[in-house]
Formats: structure tokens, C-alpha cells, sequence
């Protein structure tokens, strides 16, 4: 199958756009081809619809009924451990070091800049040892004698 994440009661999705943006929240109810019904009382979002392009489906899924109330869907979040499986996600640790990244004052994108360049020396330098290495030791190629 090419697609394994579908639009159904009980997918967590992230929200990429609007009030609670990057925020996780749970299908709770589909109403029709571009709106949903979501909930995430345990993230802080709350009970609304919303436009499916402002969402982003993960590959987490809460065992929920459709249009279940407030309280089931935090349990069922909880109990599936939801927010520690998407802090360990590579997801959510890209989002982390973008924020991280754009929060960074003067300085410490020049120190960033000054360790890339040191890091890049060495790298340059290691390679020109391996480089000549791999000269001497190549036979050099024989010639045929003329006749």
C-alpha cells in the first residue's frame, strides 16, 4: 500500500496553521470533505473544527469512538503515551532545532559560523592526509620500452 496514515477518528495530527498552531490534537469526528472535528485536551487544544490544510496527519493513532467527549479522548491520549512518543519522534526534534535555530541572537550564530569553519579545517586537512596517502602508495605505471 503507498498510503498508511488516512483521515479517520482517532489519528493525531499536528497543527500546522491557525490559533494552536504546533500543537497535537485527535480526530474526533470527520463532518465532511475538508473539515474535521478535533480535540486535544491534553496539549491545550481546544474542541473545534478544523480545515484539514491546516493539519498534518502522524502516524499515531488513539483507540477512540467518533465523536467521543472531552475527558475519553485525554484518557485515551494519556494512557497511549502520545506526547512522549512525539518528543522522541525525529519529527518533533526537527521542529525543536528549527525553533532553537531561529531563536539564536547575533553571537551565537557567529560561534555557530566560527565552529562550522573549524570543523570544515579539519575535515579539509584529514582528507589531504588521506589523499597523499593514497598517492604513495599507488605503484607508479610501467612504461612499455620502445623499440
Amino acid at each position: 500500500m503507498i498510503y498508511n496514515k488516512f483521515v479517520e477518528v482517532g489519528r493525531v495530527v499536528f497543527i500546522a496553521k491557525g490559533k494552536d498552531q504546533g500543537k497535537l490534537a485527535v480526530i474526533v469526528n470527520i463532518i465532511d470533505g475538508n473539515r474535521t472535528l478535533v480535540d486535544g485536551p491534553s496539549t491545550g487544544v481546544i474542541r473545534g473544527v478544523r480545515n484539514f490544510k491546516d493539519l498534518h496527519l502522524t502516524k499515531y493513532k488513539v483507540p477512540i469512538r467518533l465523536g467521543q467527549r472531552t475527558k475519553g479522548v485525554k484518557e485515551a491520549f494519556e494512557k497511549a503515551g502520545i506526547n512522549e512518543q512525539w518528543k522522541n519522534s525525529l519529527w518533533a526534534k526537527k521542529l525543536e532545532k528549527r525553533h532553537i535555530r531561529a531563536n539564536l541572537t547575533d553571537f551565537e550564530r557567529f560561534k555557530v559560523l566560527r565552529a562550522k569553519q573549524l570543523r570544515n579545517r579539519i575535515l579539509r586537512t584529514e582528507l589531504g592526509k588521506l589523499r597523499n596517502a593514497n598517492k604513495t602508495n599507488k605503484a607508479p605505471k610501467s612504461k612499455k620500452a620502445k623499440k
